[in-house]
Parts: C-alpha cells; sequence; structure tokens
C-alpha cells in the first residue's frame, strides 16, 4: 500500500546514507508507478504530492506529468490546487503535455469560484506558451476588470507573461493598463506597474516594428504608441510616489517603518524607464526623485533598498547636476556601512557610473572649452566625478577590508579616480595595495598601473621612479610588455634620469633575492647600456611641492627642505661584481643569465675607454664571464658567449681562427678571414674594429611612433597556416639587450642619417631599394658598378631570419658615395650560387663559395655599404669544401634547359629540396597548373622518413611574402612511415601560391615543421628560397 506523505518524509529523514535514501525513493517510486498504471483515483493526489517532495530532493518524476493533467480536470479545489501545483513546478513550457492543459484552464478561467480561477491564471503567469497566450488572452483581460482585487492582480501577472510571448498583442491591452493605475489595492498597483515596465523592456529591446522593419528605437523622434501612452502617465506615477511618501502609519503596507517599501522600488524602475531620454519627463520626476533621497529613512534595509533604487533611477534619467552630487553622496553614506553587500553595492554603482561617464568627461572639457564656458551635454559626468572625488579616503579604505570582493571593487574604482591631480597619491595607494593583494592579481594590477602612470604621469622621473618601484614590488609576475615599457621609458629619458635609474635598479638588483624576474631584466638592460653612468656619483635635489610649501608655513622649526637623492660613484669591478653575484644565485632565471652576458659584453666596451676607465684585470675579468658559457648545455648562453667574445676579440682587433683542419691549416675565422698556417690568431682592419665597437655602443632612442607604424606595415606581411611568426616582436622588450648588437645592420638604402634600431625595411623587401654588398675579389681591385634594384630578395630575407645570403646572380657593386648604409657584422659576404646552396641557419657554418669569385674592392668610400668582417677568399685555385650534411635549398630539375628558361613556361615539374633535419627530409615539387597564368604555381610537399621508425605528429607551417597569396591543403597524413617499406603510403601536402611579382621578385618561404621522432618532439625552422628566377 502506498505511503503518506508525512510517512515518507519520515523515512527519508531516517536514512544515515545517501544509498539508503535512494532505496527509499526507488521503492516509492515504483510504487507510484504501480497506482499510476492500476488508475488508482483516491491515491492520486497523494501520488503527486509525493513526486513534488522527489522532485525538491532532486530525483526524476517525469512519469507523474500526466498525473497533473488529469487532477487539473478534477472538478474537485483541493485536487485541482494539487494539480496545478504539480504542473507548475514538475512541467516546463518546453513540455509536449502542456498543450492537453488549454482547454482546462479555459474553464477554470471562467469558474465563479475566485480560487479556481486565481490558481489557473497562476498556472498562465508561469507556464504560458506562445499558442495558449493568444488563446487565453480575452479570459485573462476579463479578470483585468474583475471586481475582485484578489483576481486583478493574478490577472495583471498573467498578462505580463502573454504579452511577452506575443508582443503583437501589446496595443490591444493598452488602455486597460492605464486605467488599473487608478486602483486602490496596494498588491494590484504591484502587479500593474510590474506589467508597464515589462512592456517597456520590451519595447525598447525592438519588440515593435516601424517602417521598413527597423525596431522603432533606432529612431530618436519616434515613439512607440505604448510609451507614448505611458508617458502621459508620469504625474500620475509621480503622484503615487509622494503619496507613499507622505503617507502616514499603515500596519497593512507598513515595513520597517517605512509605507510600502516593494511599490516605491517599483515605481521608482519604471520611472527610471520612462525618463531615460527624455527630459521632459525627467523634469517632471526631479522634485521627487529629490524628496525620496533626503527622506527616506537608511536605518533599516528596506530605506536602503529605496536609496538604491532612488540612485539607478537619477544616474539613468536626465536629471539636474544637483541630484546627481545627492546621489553620489549617498553612495558615499552606504560606504561607511558595516554590512558589506551594501558596501559592495555602492562601489559597484559608482564605479560603472563613472566609468560609462569617463568618455563622456573628455568630450564635455572639449565641448565646454570651445563653446567658451557654456554647458554641454556632458555636464553630469563631470559633476558625478567630482562629487565623488571627496569619498575618495573612503574608497581607498576600502583597500583594506578583509573582504576580498569589497577589495576589487575598491580597485576597480580607484582607477577610475585617477586624474592629473590625485595621480600621485592613489599611484601610491595601488603601489601599497601590490603588496597585499593576492598574487593571481598582480599582472592585471601591474598593467593597469602601467596605464595610469603612462597616461597621467606628472614628468618622467616620478614615472620612471614609480615602474621601478612596481618592478621591485610584483617583478616576478608583471608581464613582458610592462618590462618593455619600462625600458623604452628609460632610453627615451635625459642622460640625467638614465643615471638615476641605472643607480637605483643596480641597488634593487643587488638586494633583491633573485625572484623578481622584471626587475632583474631591466636592470640588466639598463646597467648594461648606461653602465658607464656608475662609475659618476649622482645627486637629485627634487623640488618642494605644493604640500611640503603648506607644510613649511605651518613649521614652527623652520623652512622645510626636500630630502635629496645621492649615489656616489661605484668601482667598475663593485659593478661587475654585483651583476655576477645576481647572476649566480641558484635563483636566477635562465632569461637573465642570456641577459647577464649582453650586459658583460657592453661593459667591457664601456668600460674599456673614458675617463674612468677600468684597469687591466677587469677588463680581462668581464671578457672571462662573457667567455664563461661557451661550453654551456644551454644553447641561448652558448651562443651568446661564443658570439659576444668574438665581438669583443674584434673590438681588441684580434681575430681567432674557428678550428684547425687535418692539415695544420687554420681554417677562416668567424668573420671570414683566414688564420696564418699554425697561429692562433691574426690582425683584423680598422673597419671591423670600428664595427664592432659600433655594435655594442648604446641603442639608439626607440620611436614608439615609428615603431607602430613599422608593426601596422608588417601586420600584413606575412601569412601563416596557424601561428603568425614575428621575428621583430618585442625588438624594445624581451630582447632588447640582443637588438643592440644588430643596430648597424638597419638597411641605409638612400638614406644618409643615423640607422634607427627600427627603422627597417618590410621583411620581404617591400620598403625602398637595398644596395648590395659586392662579392669579395682576391686582388682587391675595384669592380664596376651595379644598380640597387639588382638586390636580391634572397639576400634581403636571409639576412632579417639570421640565415646567411643567397643571391640570387652574381651581382657587383661599388659602395655609394656619402651614403649612410648599414652592414650587418654577422653576415657573410654574398658569394657566386653552386649547384647545391647552403642556406643552413647556423653562424658558424662555414659558407659554400663558388669555384670562381666575383672581383670587386673592399672600397675607401666612407658610405659604402660593405661587409666589413669579410677577408679576401683563399687563392684562385680554392679547394672544395665538404657540404654540411643538412642541404636545405638544393635544386635538382627535371626540366630541359629550354624548359626552365626565364620567364618561359614549365612542360615539367622542378624538385626544390627544402631541408633535411634528423631523418625528415622535405621535398618540393613545382608544377604550374594553368599554362595561360604564369603567376599561379602548385607545390606539393613530399615527406621522407630515413629513420628506422615512423614520424608522428607531423605539422609544417609556411610562411609567404605580401606580394604572394597561398592556400595550403592539410597533409595526407600526420604520421609520416619509414620509406622504402613494402606498404609505405607517400605523404604529401599541396600549397598553391601565387606570385603578384613574377618577374620582378622570386618565390620565398618560410618553412616551420614540428614533429615527433622516438618520442622526443623536433622543430625546425628554414628558408626555402632556391625556385627559378622568373618562373615562380
Amino acid at each position: 500500500m502506498s505511503l503518506k506523505l508525512r510517512d515518507l518524509i519520515r523515512q527519508v529523514r531516517a536514512c544515515k546514507t545517501a544509498a539508503e535514501e535512494r532505496a527509499v525513493i526507488a521503492k516509492e517510486s515504483a510504487m507510484i508507478r504501480t497506482a499510476i498504471r492500476e488508475e488508482q483515483e483516491h491515491y492520486r493526489h497523494r501520488n503527486v504530492a509525493k513526486l513534488l517532495f522527489m522532485h525538491m530532493l532532486g530525483y526524476p518524476t517525469h512519469f507523474g506529468q500526466l498525473e497533473c493533467m488529469k487532477l487539473v480536470a478534477s472538478p474537485h479545489f483541493p485536487e485541482k490546487r494539487i494539480g496545478y501545483l504539480g504542473m507548475m513546478l514538475l512541467l516546463s513550457e518546453q513540455a509536449d503535455v502542456l498543450m492537453l492543459a488549454t482547454n482546462s484552464l479555459k474553464n477554470d478561467l471562467n469558474s465563479d469560484n475566485r480560487f479556481i480561477a486565481g490558481l489557473a491564471l497562476c498556472a498562465i503567469g508561469n507556464l504560458a506558451t506562445a499558442d495558449m497566450s493568444r488563446d487565453l488572452a480575452p479570459e485573462v483581460d476579463k479578470h483585468l476588470g474583475s471586481s475582485k482585487p484578489y483576481l486583478r492582480k493574478k490577472a495583471c501577472l498573467a498578462m505580463a507573461r502573454c504579452l511577452t510571448k506575443c508582443p503583437d498583442m501589446v496595443e490591444d491591452f493598452v488602455d486597460r493598463v492605464v486605467s488599473l493605475l487608478n486602483d486602490r489595492s496596494h498588491g494590484v498597483l504591484i502587479t500593474v506597474v510590474q506589467l508597464m515596465t515589462r512592456v517597456l523592456v520590451m519595447d525598447s529591446g525592438g519588440g515593435d516594428e516601424y517602417g521598413d522593419g527597423t525596431p522603432a528605437n533606432d529612431d530618436p523622434d519616434y515613439e512607440s504608441p505604448c510609451r507614448a501612452a505611458f508617458l502621459r502617465l508620469v504625474p500620475s506615477l509621480v503622484k503615487l510616489l509622494r503619496n507613499l511618501l507622505s503617507m502616514g502609519y499603515s500596519p497593512d503596507h507598513d515595513v520597517g517603518g517605512i509605507s510600502d517599501p516593494f511599490l516605491q522600488v517599483q515605481l521608482l524602475t519604471l520611472l527610471r524607464l520612462l525618463g531615460a531620454g527624455n527630459v521632459k519627463a525627467s523634469e517632471e520626476m526631479n522634485d521627487v526623485l529629490a524628496q525620496v533621497a533626503t527622506n527616506t529613512e537608511t536605518s533599516k534595509n528596506a530605506g536602503n533598498a529605496i536609496l538604491y533604487e532612488c540612485v539607478q533611477t537619477i544616474m539613468a534619467v536626465e536629471s539636474d547636476d544637483g541630484l546627481r552630487v545627492l546621489a553620489v553622496n549617498i553612495l558615499g553614506r552606504f560606504l561607511l556601512n558595516r554590512d558589506n553587500n551594501i558596501r559592495y553595492v555602492a562601489l559597484n554603482t559608482l564605479a560603472k557610473c563613472i566609468a560609462d561617464g569617463a568618455q563622456g568627461i573628455e568630450d564635455g572639457e572639449a565641448a565646454a572649452a570651445a563653446a567658451g564656458g557654456e554647458e554641454s551635454g556632458n555636464d553630469h559626468a563631470n559633476t558625478a566625478a567630482s562629487a565623488l572625488q571627496r569619498h575618495r579616503t573612503t574608497v581607498v579604505d576600502c583597500l583594506k577590508d578583509p573582504d576580498i570582493s569589497i577589495r576589487q571593487r575598491a580597485l576597480e574604482l580607484i582607477y577610475h579616480l585617477v586624474n592629473k591631480s590625485n595621480v600621485t597619491n592613489l599611484t601610491a595607494e595601488l603601489l601599497n595595495y601590490l603588496v597585499l593583494c593576492p598574487r593571481e592579481h598582480r599582472s592585471d594590477i601591474c598593467e593597469r598601473i602601467l596605464r595610469v602612470v603612462d597616461k597621467y604621469s606628472p614628468d618622467d622621473r616620478w614615472r620612471v621612479d614609480s615602474l621601478i618601484t612596481m618592478l621591485t614590488i610584483a617583478g616576478r609576475e608583471c608581464a613582458m610588455n610592462v618590462q618593455s615599457s619600462t625600458v623604452v621609458y628609460v632610453s627615451r629619458s635625459s642622460e640625467d634620469l638614465r643615471a638615476y635609474s641605472t643607480h637605483k635598479l643596480l641597488k634593487a638588483m643587488r638586494d633583491d633575492d633573485g625572484s623578481q624576474r622584471g626587475l632583474l631584466n631591466v636592470g640588466m638592460w639598463c646597467v648594461g647600456e648606461y653602465g658607464d653612468l656608475l662609475l659618476k656619483s649622482y645627486t637629485y635635489n627634487p623640488p618642494l611641492t605644493n604640500e611640503d610649501t603648506d607644510n613649511e608655513n605651518e613649521n614652527e622649526n623652520g623652512p622645510v627642505v626636500a630630502t635629496a637623492v645621492s649615489f656616489m660613484a661605484l668601482e667598475p669591478v663593485a659593478v661587475v661584481s654585483i651583476v655576477e653575484e645576481v647572476m649566480n644565485r641558484h635563483t636566477c632565471p635562465m632569461e637573465v643569465k642570456a641577459r647577464a652576458i649582453t650586459c658583460f659584453a657592453k661593459l667591457r666596451e664601456r668600460f674599456a675607454a673614458g675617463d674612468n676607465a677600468a684597469d687591466a684585470a677587469t677588463l680581462e675579468k668581464l671578457s672571462q664571464l662573457v667567455r664563461k658559457h661557451e661550453g654551456s648545455p644551454e644553447l641561448e648562453l652558448q651562443l651568446r658567449s661564443c658570439e659576444y667574445g668574438a665581438l669583443i676579440d674584434a673590438m681588441r682587433g684580434v681575430a681567432k681562427k674557428r678550428a684547425e683542419n687535418g692539415d695544420g691549416g687554420g681554417e677562416e675565422d668567424i668573420f671570414g678571414g683566414g688564420g696564418g698556417a699554425g697561429g692562433s690568431e691574426s690582425s683584423v682592419s680598422a673597419t671591423v674594429i670600428s664595427a664592432a665597437k659600433e655594435a655594442l655602443a648604446r641603442m639608439p632612442v626607440v620611436d614608439v611612433k615609428l615603431m607602430r607604424r613599422k608593426r601596422e606595415e608588417r601586420s600584413g606581411a606575412m601569412m601563416m597556416q596557424g601561428d603568425m611568426m614575428d621575428p621583430f616582436d618585442n625588438v624594445a622588450g624581451e630582447d632588447a639587450d640582443d637588438a643592440a648588437v644588430s643596430v648597424p645592420a638597419s638597411s641605409g638604402g638612400g638614406g644618409g642619417g643615423e640607422p634607427s634600431l627600427l627603422d627597417l625595411d618590410d621583411i620581404f623587401g617591400g620598403g625602398g631599394a637595398v644596395a648590395v654588398p659586392a662579392p669579395a675579389k682576391q686582388n682587391g681591385s675595384s669592380a664596376a658598378a651595379a644598380p640597387a634594384e639588382a638586390q636580391s630578395d634572397v639576400d634581403l630575407l636571409s639576412d632579417i631570419f639570421s640565415a646567411p645570403p643567397q643571391p640570387a646572380a652574381p651581382v657587383a657593386s661599388t659602395p655609394a658615395v656619402g651614403g649612410g648604409g648599414g652592414f650587418d657584422i654577422f653576415s657573410q659576404m654574398p658569394v657566386q650560387p653552386t649547384a647545391v646552396v647552403n642556406a643552413t641557419n647556423d653562424l658558424f657554418a662555414p659558407s659554400p663559395v663558388a669555384a670562381a669569385p666575383a672581383a670587386t674592392s673592399m672600397g675607401s668610400s666612407a658610405g659604402g655599404v660593405m661587409d666589413p668582417f669579410a677577408a679576401p677568399s683563399p687563392g684562385a685555385t680554392v679547394a672544395a669544401r665538404q657540404q654540411p650534411q643538412q642541404q636545405q635549398a638544393s635544386i635538382t630539375t627535371t626540366a630541359t634547359p629550354s624548359a626552365v628558361s626565364v620567364g618561359g613556361p614549365t612542360t615539367s615539374e622542378i624538385t626544390i629540396q627544402g631541408f633535411t633535419h634528423q631523418g625528415l627530409t622535405v621535398t618540393f615539387q613545382c608544377t604550374k597548373p594553368d599554362t595561360w597564368n604564369k603567376q599561379n604555381s602548385l607545390l606539393v610537399a613530399k615527406f621522407i622518413n630515413t629513420t628506422d621508425a615512423p614520424l608522428y605528429g607531423l605539422h609544417l607551417q609556411v610562411a609567404v611574402p605580401k606580394y604572394v597569396t597561398m592556400e595550403m591543403k592539410p597533409p595526407t597524413s600526420t604520421t609520416v612511415p619509414v620509406t622504402g617499406g613494402s606498404s609505405t603510403k607517400e605523404v604529401t601536402q599541396t600549397i598553391s601560391v601565387t606570385n603578384t611579382l613574377l618577374g620582378t621578385k622570386n618565390l620565398m618561404l618560410k618553412l616551420k615543421a614540428s614533429f615527433t621522432s622516438k618520442g622526443t618532439k623536433v622543430e625546425h625552422m628554414t628558408t626555402c628560397s632556391g625556385f627559378p628566377g622568373g618562373q615562380f
């Protein structure tokens, strides 16, 4: 026999485990199903009641939905009540069985029993669909005019649901809604105001159509009939609200000493919707809003709710300036409340108001200045912001609240409070909060402080000082753009400020425990760039501020003197020792160690000359510190150590051999010069020495506008399948110290000024013409001049991506007279193309040479564009060198000579060797798919696996110049089997390219391949530029 509801509740409460509870529910559910199947009508209402209890516990009750429909159709009120309750809880408006209730609802709406009609109206207000709303709207409208307030208030809520589902019926019921505002029942008034609010929300959301289908609210001069009708009721609404404020004690409606706060809140919400954007309506409600704001008691929570809604209304309508100030003062009083919920609401509202008016403040100031002091439309934002400044101290105190949500809201508000007059004080508060805030929030706070400092900084010294303090506190969490910006600000400052920054950063690095990565990155860069300034003492006397002047007037002991900032001069060995100590800490990150090597190399140049030149022991120690990591397992440290060691040797006028061959003859050094047979050192020219010193000299000042313009130009230069590769990313930030080495490498085609770090031509030669270095000749005789237009795109692309220059044809040129051309201190001289072109990216790999090198002269003109580190080639008869294993740009053609002539059609495919790396070989079979369009080419990449195991996770990325369009299809497989097997399937990938500058520029590809070989992730990047000129 089925249990009673109270017995089921007792059994569930008696369960000690969840398993026991599930067993009880499962047993009772089975009994209910049995009762449903056996049509036990006398237990139907009891079963539905128990299903409601199971639904509250979270168990499935869908099998009882039809039982609810049967109870609704019952003629007895107790069963109807359980049926309607079950229908509203167990069903949703998406339920298919809901359509069965339409007829029962219509019958119940016509019932003489008001309670049965009330049940039907409640069900309509909760579950009515669009079809039900159309069918039942006339019956609901009939109850809107009922003589019983009980039915009128329920009918209003039901009509709100019907109009929400069928907005096209709104105009038919506007007059009925307007007449209900004169009702004397507060319950009816609340529901009528809610109905009007719902209609206005739908109207503002574009529910009505105007003209040709444009939403009505898109036309500023158009008002929908509903809104126009409701606007005529504003005086009635104002009168109703004023009556509530002046009403005496009413026990039926009094809540905490306030007369019907629920109706007041609903009226204020409706007034906010009507007054938004309507000046006339706003003027009519200004007085009553001021009355609500000043006469409402705040000792109870009901009063606070009314005040909060009043503030929302004042900020939304076209209210007077005085009202806005009053609203901000109310929120300021909320900040002093002990209730965290009220304080949170106040902070959130203030932040929203100020953020919405932030743009209006700037526009209002500009408009006021243009109008000669006349009032502008944005004066409200100015008034709210100025009134909020008086509560700044209270907002700052919220940063010390133990509740994290309060602190976060206060932090958001402080960002909007900052202006030029209070930036110093509020930034100090933000830095103090940075010490206490959770670690995961520090990165965002650092970026916000950077924006505040950048926008409102009173002077450069304060800006740099604030950023250094921020790095000292949260250098570990600050993002790279914060570090980059600090470097840019220091580099763009005066020499006096550079000395101050460098002294302060060196002291901060010395006192740090090695965990503040951002501080160490910026400090290493500044010490390397401006280390010579540390050898001089520094003193700065800050001027008196207005606050200090006021204190001086009140001080009885005499005038106030600003505290001077002094740093004593350091010995070179002390600077080196501090940097070395920071580098040797076990907590020092790897990127900081890499920058420390760069710092040592630059200090070697800074301390080698000048009035405070270091002694020989210190210079030798710097050289040893630079070369200390030549055998490091970290590739970045090893590479920097070797390269900077070579620069220091060149600066000293010494060129060391790279290795010795088996015959005892020395190979050429890393600059291209050959050492003597059996000797380990040789002298270099004065040009090489000058170039090495220039490479280690100070970086040029970063031109931010030029940097932004160049980045915008480069944004369309490369199209990448997958990730975008930007070789110039973080020029002034992460690798700013590396960029200093390549400053002289700036292309100087046609420019005679000082080389700029960021003044580089387009990556793929989109800029102006670039002078081409002439190939070296053995006897040093001069060569014929060649036009700058003969520059090969391969040279420029290879130079940008640190690959050896690969000229498409031998070009000879003489140095330009009076030019300011730059040069690349690590590049090698262009050589004659051979059958196999070496395109590796190894800086120290031997350069392939032609059988008969062209002749040229190093030239004596000061403006010549030459490679100062290239030595004369060996004798006329050059011994053939063994090519490297990775021949990355070799060209194998199966076409006849006539088929590959310049400009002629391709009658057969051409195979281009892409690269070979750790067992993966990539070749490109190039064909012309269209005989009538020579610009289109089809490249089929073939992947060959020469290892003894398959390669997994193959992913090839290709970048092309901006004058080339590319469409790349996915590979036939991401697994490359061992080539040569019995069932091996060839893995290919098709690439379609279009060279829009065919005949002027050749096709070039930047390749990046990644795959997994024997469980090891392998990545390789190279350049493929061996395509025949004039055809691809």
